[in-house]
């Protein structure tokens, strides 16, 4: 049986990807076996997916979790994190493909 601890993992990491991808919203939505995040740059009237995520739900329970950790590691360090009331979206976000 192999140690899990031990084992190494090499992640490969295209050069294309290095800069990131900037989100300031993202629509959730899921199926019995899947999770799907589109992460958006929302600036109005329009937006442009840059980014979507496709997982199972333990997964995503564990993205959570592990996302959620890290906000409290920011929160020792720099402070809490001000969240504002959810703003109200006056249209829906809809996605289309452009053709």
């Amino acid at each position: 049986m192999v140690d899990a601890a031990k084992q190494e993992i090499k992640i490969y990491f295209p050069k294309e990807l290095a800069g990131g991808t900037y989100a300031n919203n993202v629509l959730i939505q899921h199926s019995k076996e899947e999770f799907i995040m589109d992460f958006i740059m929302l600036v109005p009237p329009a937006g442009t997916v840059g980014a979507r995520v496709v997982t199972s739900p333990a997964h995503a329970k564990r993205f959570a979790a592990a996302l959620e950790e890290n906000i409290e590691k920011y929160e020792k360090t720099h402070g809490t994190i001000p969240v504002e009331e959810r703003a109200k979206m006056p249209v829906d976000l809809n996605l289309y493909t452009k053709q």
